[in-house]
């Protein structure tokens, strides 16, 4: 026999195998415990305008677009634009969407699109610290900014306080900041005074996400580096942090467009947010990934749709495994309940009790007058199966004269099973009686409506389906079940006279 040590341990690894398998999936790709989950999705659209230069000169227009970062992820991208040839490309850790044409006049109108997931799991690509390059000012403007940076500096103790008090000059009535906020955009100050204080800063171009809102501008942030570190600012506050609802759109200071061939470039977004299945927004993240998937959702929709009822059938097994060996109920012949518990799951539950009763009624009627013939059992049971056949032939067209259409699924009662359950039960009539026929056929109906209400759950259907590794844990499951020796809960009842006992002597 085998070592009780080697089966404990073969059924710790089943366990530890197929939950390693789970969190596996639900980790790495994201499947979620429960299905229907919903996660929210922006649908971004980019419309850019231009007047074309001249209509015998080419076109080329450079647009700036996000990349996967922390908090998004970019699911899809599309440009329409006709009459123009459209490329994406990376430069400098900046994506970029190239639109070019050789001809074009008068305004032009071009579009991109892209589909965002708000993903938790997502992370910013690699954030090099820029260089600082400085303009050249005149006599008055370079005093000026070292005036308010000494000023700042002595009230700072790190390169964000310093940004922090660099603001609160700049937005006071401070002469000399009045006085540069005259010729310099406010965002830009800021910027070349964090430059000039030794500071690596960046201006980065992001869009606020709201739902249905349509002409909506890019809003800039300061990226303010101390050493790897940084943190974004809001120019126009003085907050440091990146809301949630923030979208980075462009994050290397660089310019939105860069046109060639046409003037007064601009950008408008609209933007709708949607909430998608996580099963959906999963497909799209992973696709084309070079991970290794143990997921049946690589296989073809018809092949999927046969393993979602097949992977039903061990749940099914575990009901009655369970029902059998730990609560004692009886069943006429040992998984038969769990295939009446698929066909209930094609008839529904109502349908398929009536159907169920009905055939089996009939089929005994019929199988006591063929005990009478004396036949041999291969006849006797080919008979009952034709019989099966014809019944369920019959119940079918009756039911849909009727109009009652449910009642044309009884079609997916296993026939060669109830055809043997029918003969059964008929030499367990003729050997022990009608109450054990009652007892095991009560018993076996109760068990299939038992598996039915576990296999037609959404959510086991979603973890059986999704998580291959249940499959280990179940059969772990059967085996420690199989191991038990003690009493069954049916059983407890042969005790009840000597509870009886016992509390009348108290």
């Amino acid at each position: 026999m085998m070592s009780r040590k080697l089966f404990y341990f073969i059924v710790s690894l089943l366990i530890l195998l197929g939950t390693a398998l789970m969190l596996y999936r639900h980790i790495v790709f994201e499947v979620p415990w429960y299905p229907n989950e919903q996660r929210e999705s922006w649908q971004i659209e980019a419309k850019l305008m231009f007047y074309a230069n001249n209509e015998n000169k080419p076109v080329t227009l450079n647009f700036s677009i996000p990349k996967n970062q922390d908090g998004y992820t970019i699911l899809s991208e599309t440009a329409a634009s006709p009459n123009y040839g459209v490329s994406f490309y990376e430069e400098s850790n900046q994506g970029k969407a190239k639109y070019t044409t050789r001809v074009a006049e008068g305004k032009q109108e071009l579009f991109y699109t892209v589909k965002v997931l708000k993903d938790p799991k997502s992370r910013d690509t690699a954030v090099t610290v820029p260089a600082i390059s400085l303009d050249d000012d005149d006599e008055v403007n370079a005093a000026a900014k070292n005036d308010i940076i000494n000023t700042a500096k002595e009230r700072s103790a790190d390169n964000y306080t310093q940004a922090l008090e660099i603001f609160k000059i700049v937005n006071s009535e401070y002469q000399n900041a009045q006085l540069l906020l005259k010729n310099t955009e406010k965002t830009y100050l800021l910027a070349d005074l964090l430059k000039r204080s030794g500071i690596p800063t960046r201006i980065v171009h992001a869009l606020v996400l709201e739902d249905k809102r349509r002409r909506q501008p890019l809003t800039d942030y300061l990226q303010i580096f101390d050493g790897n570190d940084f943190k974004y600012m809001n120019p126009e506050t003085g907050a440091f942090g990146k809301p949630d609802n923030l979208l980075l759109w462009e994050y290397n200071d660089q310019p939105i467009i860069d046109l060639s061939g046409g003037r007064k470039a601009k950008v408008s977004f609209s933007m709708m947010k949607k909430d998608i299945p996580v099963e959906n927004a999963r497909r799209e993240k992973f696709a084309g990934t070079s991970l290794i998937n143990f997921s049946l959702d690589l296989l073809p929709i018809e092949e999927q749709s046969i393993f979602s009822s097949i992977l039903l059938l061990p749940v099914g097994v575990l009901v009655v495994v369970f029902l059998r060996i730990l609560v004692g109920i009886k069943t006429s012949g040992t998984f038969m309940p769990v295939l009446i518990a698929m066909a209930f799951m094609k008839t529904h539950l109502l349908v398929g009790v009536v159907g169920l009763l009905t055939i089996v009624s009939i089929g005994l009627l019929i199988r006591f007058y063929l005990s009478r013939l004396n036949l041999l059992l291969v006849a006797r049971i080919s008979t009952v199966i034709i019989t099966v056949i014809g019944i369920i032939t019959f119940l079918t067209v009756i039911t849909y004269q009727f109009g009652i259409s449910e009642g044309m699924k009884i079609t997916f009662f296993p026939m060669i099973i109830l055809s043997w359950t029918i003969e059964r039960m008929s030499i367990l009539w003729e050997e022990e009686g009608a109450k054990q026929v009652f007892v095991q056929g009560g018993g076996s109906l109760l068990v299939a409506i038992i598996a039915y209400l576990a296999m037609s759950s959404t959510f086991v259907e979603h973890l059986t389906f999704n998580f291959l590794g249940l499959q280990l844990i179940i059969v772990a499951v059967v085996l420690l079940l199989g191991n038990y020796t003690g009493y069954r809960l049916s059983e407890l009842k042969r005790f009840k006279p000597l509870v009886d006992e016992m509390e009348h002597n108290r």
